[in-house]
């Protein structure tokens, strides 16, 4: 038989390709067998994505220093574990969309009216995947300027930071999917306390990637929290641009209530 992925001849007794090394599937996509697919690919000690999420959380800077000098299938690579990110993070708005509500939201202070805040809602939910998206630039750019102790390029801090955002999605999706089943009017609250985590942990894998003196450290974290948070508040500033020039919003959805 020929191989399904490069169509090389191969012996039927394969259970990998000797050209591509792809698996070979003997049997049908059954419901048992597409579990098992999912639960081997995702969720077995033994494969890469399980060991890339618990060296992240405790030595990061293995998995990005091997992706970053040519190790290939050691960690799952940035962008598949950006794609698991995102799907659970699309799974997570899909809940958010129906236990919250506008009212929870209460953006600006409760000072708009209830129909600015839905649609403030349901825009800020719309974009949302793509507003992580952009903090990735943002974040791996501040620490291109603070932390470049390896002399890592821009497009390695890109790398590093793909790493590092997807990972603390995951990370806390668990805990973001427990706050909505159980308290969803907590959640909102739980935003700004999440955004400064999210910081620290980038901190906590550039100092385990550069190993910086403490008082290195504490002045180069202070810089970088500054450039993320004017970054953050920037890409803030441009969505609300955008959303002007396309006429999602006007300027009277923003005029205090009488």
């Amino acid at each position: 038989m020929n191989c399904k992925n490069c169509q090389t001849p191969q012996r039927t007794d394969f259970n990998y390709c000797p050209s591509c090394g792809a698996k070979v599937v003997h049997h049908r996509l059954t419901f048992k067998n597409l579990t098992y697919d999912i639960t081997e690919r995702y969720f077995n000690l033994d494969n890469t994505f399980i060991k890339t999420v618990v060296q992240l959380c405790v030595r990061p800077e293995v998995v990005i220093d091997s992706y970053i000098q040519g190790v290939r299938r050691k960690f799952l690579n940035p962008i598949s574990h950006l794609g698991i990110a995102l799907t659970l993070s699309g799974l997570l708005i899909f809940i958010m969309q129906k236990v919250l509500t506008s009212d929870m939201f209460n953006a600006y202070g409760g000072q708009l009216s209830k129909e600015t805040s839905s649609k403030l809602f349901d825009t800020v939910f719309d974009y949302s995947s793509l507003l992580f998206i952009l903090y990735i630039p943002v974040f791996a750019f501040a620490g291109y300027l603070t932390f470049n102790r390896k002399d890592y390029l821009l497009s390695e801090y890109m790398i590093a930071y793909i790493y590092i955002m997807a990972q603390w999605s995951i990370v806390i999706f668990p805990i973001s999917l427990i706050t909505l089943l159980a308290e969803p009017s907590a959640y909102m609250s739980l935003s700004f306390p999440l955004l400064f985590i999210m910081i620290l942990y980038c901190i906590f894998v550039m100092q385990r990637i550069h190993r910086f003196t403490t008082g290195a450290m504490i002045l180069r974290s202070f810089v970088f929290f500054l450039l993320a948070i004017l970054g953050y508040f920037g890409i803030v500033i441009v969505f609300y641009i955008v959303m002007f020039l396309t006429g999602t919003f006007e300027l009277q959805d923003f005029m205090p209530q009488k």
